[in-house]
């Protein structure tokens, strides 16, 4: 796999621009792809120094459109913790 397969997109809400301050950046990423993986495809794209990964898998709910029934898609969401000597992503502009 390559780095730019693995992370996905990043997750932009409130609580991730307070953790972006602490130098934690979430992400959506491959949901094959493991912690070491993760890890090091955010030190290739982003050029920066890893210090943890935490990761969670998310089921996709069930909605309903009328008497159609369906599944909103299943992701893997990972947060990328930083070194303090790193230095920061400039794509969440903390």
């Amino acid at each position: 796999m390559l780095a730019h397969d693995i992370i996905i997109r990043p997750i932009i809400t409130e609580k991730s621009m307070e953790l972006a301050e602490d130098k934690k950046y979430t992400f959506v990423v491959a949901k094959s792809a493991n912690k070491i993986q993760i890890k090091q495809a955010a030190e290739e794209v982003f050029g920066v120094q890893v210090k943890k990964v935490y990761t969670m898998n998310y089921r996709g709910k069930v909605k309903r459109m009328g008497r159609n029934v369906g599944r909103t898609a299943s992701f893997k969401k990972a947060i990328i913790q930083l070194k303090d000597t790193s230095k920061d992503i400039e794509f969440f502009g903390v």
